[in-house]
């Protein structure tokens, strides 16, 4: 398997009339979907993970984006509610930061610099929060249809300020929730 069927999957082949849009399955639960993810790309999953696809980066932005999609999101579909949804998100960090610090995520349409910008909205880390709200900032002032994703961005470096980490993942990483966690989880929407 190669990056651009990595690509061709998440974003729809060039070619088709969706590609460029939103797709209603990046940003909600769907076991279909997720069951899709796992068995068509497990083992490439897996081979992520483990430090693998690193060839893929040669081939440019788009190469480093495939990868990125694999550890970053591919991992939330392919073990929703499961420790191993997060296994990636390391090794998805690095590969958005040396993008990012070498300028080619630029290089890419706006609709996929978006996902080279999730790993930093994903991490449990308040330095990496501001990057994420600054690089969807960025996105959203030169281009149109992203203040939903800042909007986003920005709730994300909230809980985050607030809280240290992301109480939602506190029962899949078998963490203990505060008092304050709780107070915040039964709240409509607190969980991404």
């Amino acid at each position: 398997m190669q990056a651009q069927d990595v690509l061709d999957f998440w974003f729809l082949p060039p070619t088709d009339p969706e590609y460029g849009k939103t797709r209603i399955e990046w940003f909600r639960k769907d076991a279909a979907f997720d069951a899709q993810v796992r068995t068509r790309f497990g083992s490439l999953i897996a081979q992520a993970v483990a430090g693998g696809l690193r060839e893929w980066d040669m081939e440019g932005p788009q190469g480093v984006l495939a990868r990125i999609l694999v550890l970053d999101q591919f991992t939330r579909n392919a073990y929703r509610d499961a420790p191993e949804s997060f296994a990636g998100d390391t090794l998805a960090l690095l590969a958005a930061q040396a993008l990012v610090d070498s300028g080619a995520d630029r290089a890419l349409p706006p609709f996929q610099r978006a996902f080279v910008y999730m790993p930093y909205e994903h991490a449990e880390d308040a330095r990496m929060q501001q990057c994420a709200v600054d690089l969807f900032a960025r996105l959203a002032l030169e281009n149109e249809g992203f203040t939903e994703m800042l909007d986003y961005a920005h709730r994300h470096r909230g809980v985050i300020a607030r809280f240290g980490r992301f109480p939602h993942r506190n029962p899949i990483l078998g963490r203990a929730s505060t008092a304050d966690e709780l107070q915040y989880l039964s709240q409509p929407g607190a969980g991404f």
